[in-house]
């Protein structure tokens, strides 16, 4: 079977640059940046870039496209046992999916709700009561949300659509949709940055403070933001690689991508920050007071900031428009990776496999639009990112670097690309990621043990673990047949 190929480089750089500009470079870089000392946290987060991200993109990318496989045969292909990491990754990466297509659906209601901006003055009752109608606690599933769960199928509609032809119907959305979110985002960055009161939130959101680089705890934060913001870790990057040709550049594309991810994610925050120190100076109030981030941030604070403005339901639309755009283009790159594994392993034709896994996201999203689905998306995405995401860049370096050998495919790097990396890559591979990753995996862990995360029982807890063990062990217990096992050697 002909292998599926990227129309151009520029579609290969914008599928990859999109899905790993996730929901996080609006909702929780800006607030970190804050939080972590302003300005003085790029310095870390830039560091970890240089020697964690892109260092770990390259990975994903040699070994996708040397192999011309999706995770799992490309791993399989350094040691055949090692199959269970790719399939963990798709597991991992199904899981997220689940949840955030529901986040997705979120924000197509708001972009609709958007016309007369119908949160109101009190646009914190209206997502918790009008739209989530949340319960009391996670011990409260009570009944589906109907208008979540129509988004929601809406969303996995356009996800199947996306995805049925593979990198044919991938290319064509992904050429549209990146530079359209592009425009949108540059429209509202200038108006964000001259609203009246913008440049006080700007100061409150770069003024550094050097001292909190003596804080370990900026510099695992500036670590953690960055492996999760670059889409590692799922399989997505692996499978995007393997449609290049064998003598694409893989270090260009590497620092493409990450240094595109970051420059977004910076110019993000100006958007959040000067909208917010617009709504703190017209509401005389400190900007403390209407800081925030995640949800809280996209769906309560922003509304009320955007109801302000001039032209509010204008500039809500075109918000909630972008954060519907980055949402689409993650949720559609996992499913990609997901049905290319299967591709792979079956006779099935491409769009038969799209809507099997569609389906089955969309039935395990349903969970996500009960009463209680915010506490289980707070639950499920809080172990998963912590432990299972970490655990398989952990392994992935373990392959490359130690047993396959980090030297030999930094020569087929070098072969193809015409930046060329030393010997330092040897190192990040082998030692420095994941000895970073195995400290910010304990430091959570220490966490876990003092106290329940956000105070949910026990059997939530439980669920959260169950989350991350049960992929795990199915994906190693999977037989290890079908596995067309390559020569990687150069």
């Amino acid at each position: 079977m002909q292998r599926d190929r990227w129309p151009t480089r520029l579609t290969f750089l914008f599928a990859a640059v999109t899905s790993a500009i996730g929901l996080g470079a609006v909702w929780r870089f800006p607030y970190l940046t804050y939080k972590y000392g302003g300005g003085a946290f790029l310095l870390p987060y830039l560091i970890a870039l240089v020697v964690a991200g892109i260092p770990l993109l390259i990975l994903e990318f040699a070994l996708g496209q040397k192999l011309q496989k999706g995770a799992v045969d490309a791993l399989a292909s350094i040691k055949r046992k090692f199959s269970f990491i790719g399939w963990w990754a798709l597991f991992i990466g199904f899981i997220v999916i689940s949840y955030y297509s529901v986040v997705m659906g979120w924000s197509i209601i708001y972009f609709f709700t958007s016309i007369g901006t119908q949160w109101g003055d009190d646009p914190k009752a209206y997502f918790f009561n009008n739209i989530l109608h949340l319960s009391d606690s996670i011990n409260n599933i009570e009944g589906i949300t109907d208008v979540v769960f129509i988004a929601l199928v809406a969303g996995w509609i356009g996800v199947y659509f996306s995805v049925w032809k593979g990198t044919k119907s991938v290319s064509k959305v992904v050429n549209f949709t990146t530079p359209f979110a592009l425009v949108l985002f540059l429209i509202m960055l200038v108006r964000a940055v001259t609203l009246k009161g913008s440049m006080e939130g700007l100061i409150y959101y770069l003024k550094p403070n050097f001292s909190a680089l003596l804080d370990a705890e900026v510099w695992i934060a500036a670590f953690s933001q960055i492996f999760f913001q670059l889409s590692v870790g799922f399989g997505v990057m692996i499978a995007y690689a393997s449609f290049n040709d064998r003598k694409e550049d893989i270090s260009k594309n590497a620092v493409v991508v990450g240094v595109a991810t970051v420059i977004f994610s910076i110019l993000a925050g100006f958007i959040i920050f000067g909208t917010l120190g617009f709504m703190a100076s017209s509401q005389n109030v400190p900007i403390e007071e209407v800081v925030a981030s995640g949800p809280g941030l996209a769906f309560v604070v922003f509304p009320k900031a955007l109801s302000l403005m001039p032209f509010a339901s204008f500039f809500s639309m075109l918000f909630f428009l972008i954060l519907v755009t980055i949402a689409y283009d993650s949720a559609f790159s996992l499913v990609e990776a997901i049905d290319t594994v299967i591709v792979e392993k079956t006779k099935m034709k491409r769009e038969a496999i799209a809507l099997i896994v569609c389906i089955f996201g969309l039935l395990s999203g349903i969970i996500f639009t009960t009463n209680a689905g915010l506490y289980f998306l707070d639950v499920i995405d809080h172990f998963i990112n912590s432990y299972s995401l970490v655990a398989v860049g952990i392994l992935e370096c373990i392959a490359v670097g130690w047993v396959f050998g980090a030297e030999k495919l930094r020569a087929y790097v070098n072969k193809v690309s015409d930046i060329k990396i030393g010997r330092w890559w040897d190192y990040a591979i082998k030692y420095f990621v994941p000895i970073v990753l195995t400290i910010i995996v304990a430091i959570q862990l220490t966490k876990e043990f003092k106290a329940p995360y956000e105070n949910y029982p026990q059997w939530a807890i439980w669920l959260g673990w169950i989350s991350v063990v049960v992929p795990f062990a199915i994906a190693f217990l999977i037989p290890q047949k079908n596995i067309q096992k390559k020569n990687i050697e150069l």
